[in-house]
């Protein structure tokens, strides 16, 4: 496995590959990887001749300075996960080999930053829309692969390649849980052991919702009793629990089972905050 920091490294790497006719996954992450990522890493292998992955934690994108200087940071463990992985190449840019001076371009992604990530962390899908754009440029690879678990994200990623002309396909990826349904998270790391056990009422509530939905109940008696379980749970605060197409992220006030509809949710528990999504109609 081979590290490399800037793009005057990679491009004479790019240019043996192009010209051996092979094709490159790639997986951008902000490492603190955990076994989700490596499910990307692994489909990319399965599927790709080369895989590459980038671990840059993206200034850009933190609308909270405290978030961004908190965030997870494992380099050595990520490395050597990703050399076991069997990753071919790992992209570790400095924040002036990504941002060599202030960027002044922003990118406005309509009705998709408008609701539920975009409305609640302002500027955020901004920041992923310029990091992603600029690795796309710079790495040129042939598929990206995304998890599931940020499906806002996915659908944002996926407006940029269509609306930009990016000559690649998107993956997404379905998302890694613990075996106590706890969607794998960066930020788990920054739980405490208590508010470890209380960060499972997220995904109780999507399964709770999913099934009382395909059962006939009705989604504002579902809402609100999800509202009221947060209320009631020590350390909790739940900012949205939405039903919404999957890729347009139109919000809906009823449920019907005849068009692809999920359920996504953020929350607090303690100062960390989580998001999570569950599939209900695909």
């Amino acid at each position: 496995m081979k590290v490399f920091h800037t793009e005057a490294e990679w491009r004479p790497i790019w240019a043996s590959i192009f010209k051996e006719n092979k094709k490159i996954g790639f997986i951008p992450t902000m490492g603190a990887l955990h076994q989700g990522h490596l499910d990307l890493v692994a489909k990319s292998i399965a599927s790709m001749d080369i895989t590459l992955v980038s671990i840059f934690v993206n200034p850009t994108q933190f609308n909270s300075s405290d978030d961004f200087k908190n965030y997870p940071q494992t380099l050595e463990s990520d490395l050597a996960q990703l050399e076991a992985a069997g990753a071919a190449y790992v992209f570790v840019p400095s924040v002036t080999t990504l941002y060599p001076q202030p960027t002044r371009l922003r990118f406005d992604f309509g009705d998709l930053e408008q609701v539920l990530e975009g409305k609640f962390r302002p500027g955020h899908f901004n920041g992923v829309g310029l990091v992603v754009a600029k690795l796309f440029n710079l790495i040129q690879p042939n598929r990206a692969f995304f998890g599931q678990k940020d499906l806002q994200q996915v659908a944002v990623i996926k407006r940029l390649v269509q609306d930009l002309s990016f000559t690649l396909s998107i993956e997404v990826v379905p998302t890694r849980r613990e075996k106590d349904g706890l969607a794998m998270s960066s930020r788990n790391m920054r739980l405490k052991p208590e508010e470890r056990q209380q960060a499972l009422l997220l995904y109780q509530q999507l399964s709770q919702a999913k099934k009382r939905l395909l059962t006939g109940d009705l989604w504002t008696t579902v809402l609100a009793d999800t509202e009221a379980a947060f209320s009631n749970a020590a350390n909790t605060k739940l900012e949205y629990f939405a039903l919404l197409h999957p890729e347009t992220f139109e919000i809906f006030d009823s449920f019907t089972q005849d068009a692809p509809r999920s359920i996504c949710i953020a929350a607090y528990v303690g100062q960390v905050r989580l998001i999570d999504n569950l599939p209900i109609i695909l």
